[in-house]
């Protein structure tokens, strides 16, 4: 007798609800960076934000509906916003020339210190990263179909 593998999967509700959380703490924590904190988004930054707070609102409704065909219409918006995501990362890392930098000279820059968190989180890596867990998690949330 062979034991039966542990299940590891997450079941698809669960990696939907994981994906609206994680749209819905960047998009609160955008807002407390924004309104509270006082910081200035620069381009890109607002540019992923137009991705991500539709996300938080689209999944929390999916969500509530169980709604699993959802990835049609939210898994655009992640790679459309995690794309955005890396260009801000690359440039925030130094691997793209300021030359074609989109934040101007007197505005909020895309290096420095609005852009990191805690003294040493840079906020395009953690964009990154939560657009590409949504992307995955929404990859995850496909319903398994009955032998």
């Amino acid at each position: 007798m062979h034991p039966e593998p542990p299940k590891t999967m997450l079941s698809p509700d669960k990696a939907l609800i994981g994906a609206w959380l994680i749209a819905l703490v960047s998009t609160l924590g955008a807002l407390f960076l924004g309104e509270v904190m006082g910081r200035t988004p620069c381009v890109l930054c607002w540019y992923q934000r137009i991705a991500m707070f539709p996300l938080a609102v689209v999944l929390g409704i999916a969500c509530y509906l169980s709604d699993l065909n959802v990835r049609r219409y939210a898994l655009p918006l992640a790679i459309a916003g995690g794309t955005i995501a890396f260009w801000h990362s690359l440039l925030f890392a130094g691997f793209i020339s300021e030359a074609i930098q989109p934040c101007t000279l007197n505005g909020p820059s895309c290096s420095g210190e609005d852009q990191v968190l805690f003294g040493y989180l840079p906020l395009p890596y953690l964009s990154l990263a939560a657009f590409c867990l949504i992307s995955l998690l929404l990859c995850l949330s496909v319903k398994k179909e009955q032998k």
